[in-house]
């Protein structure tokens, strides 16, 4: 028979005893609690229920900052002498005191940096050495091509006090087009005209980034023509393995000194080492330290 057609089957009562002072009586019908459910719980425990709830009150408003006024209730059992005895028994343990670290200074971290063979301008024997490892394709590289090398250029480059280096670091899995564009540069430098084609690629970027491979080969091979290069001399570089493994040289060396993003520069000297500095940084960022250096 289903529990539908047996109304006996519908509610049934049991009793668990806890305690002598405390017998509970569960409704088995229902997981929630309801009025069936009836606790009765003896004047003695209730009152040392209520000792403790005092006790825990008056240590929160301790530690918590602010006073809790003494009271006296015959119903509750707690007269003042036991909240005085409480509160006098907290004030003698010592609140927990917060420890203080020691401050490190922080101290960069300094790299030993390869200039490999790679395009450069300024000065050979400037006291500075700047070295980017930089990606075409990059939004970022762009910005700080547009903004922040220029004033690089007229401070630091044109007066000889620093050595730019350029490095190639195209994150493929972000900029699937850069790769190439970098090969093309390399094979610029073939034909001593590296920085021209760098700032080609900058500058038109926008044309050039979301190209097929196709279309690619094709736009660069143009750059190349409209700067002056041999077309079919450039064409062949575009294809030789020499250039793809001067590319993946620099990328290997850029992973080997902890640069995963573009743009990445190391300012300093081949003799003190490199202080690595990440991003698009501002003008300010870049003069701090090569001050800093030139001091």
């Amino acid at each position: 028979m289903s529990d539908e057609t047996n109304p006996k089957n519908n509610v049934s009562e049991s009793s668990h005893q806890i305690n002598d002072d405390v017998k509970v009586t569960i409704d088995k019908s229902s997981h929630q609690i309801n009025d069936d459910v009836k606790v009765t719980i003896d004047k003695s425990t209730y009152n040392n229920m209520l000792k403790g709830i005092i006790a825990a009150i008056a240590i929160s408003a301790f530690f918590g900052g602010y006073f809790v006024g003494t009271f006296e209730n015959s119903e509750t059992g707690v007269s003042n002498e036991e909240l005085k005895a409480i509160l006098s028994a907290i004030e003698k343990t010592p609140a927990p005191q917060p420890t203080q670290q020691p401050t490190q200074p922080n101290v960069p971290q300094i790299f030993q940096i390869s200039l490999d063979d790679d395009p450069f301008k300024g000065d050979p024997n400037a006291p500075v050495i700047v070295v980017e490892f930089s990606d075409f394709q990059c939004p970022f590289c762009s910005r700080f091509y547009q903004q922040t090398l220029p004033l690089i250029q007229e401070n630091y480059i044109d007066t000889g006090k620093i050595k730019f280096v350029y490095r190639d670091l195209p994150l493929d899995s972000l900029h699937p087009n850069a790769r190439l564009t970098h090969i093309a540069a390399e094979c610029a430098d073939e034909q001593e005209k590296f920085w021209e084609y760098h700032d080609v690629l900058f500058e038109k970027q926008s044309q050039w980034q979301r190209l097929s491979s196709t279309d690619l080969s094709i736009t660069l091979t143009q750059f190349a023509t409209d700067l002056g290069l041999q077309s079919a001399s450039f064409e062949t570089c575009l294809e030789s393995e020499e250039m793809a493994n001067e590319v993946k040289n620099d990328v290997a060396d850029a992973t080997k000194y902890g640069s995963t993003g573009t743009p990445t520069f190391f300012i300093g000297t081949e003799e003190d080492g490199f202080i690595k500095l990440v991003g698009a940084q501002p003008y300010a960022a870049f003069e701090a330290l090569i001050e800093d250096y030139l001091s």
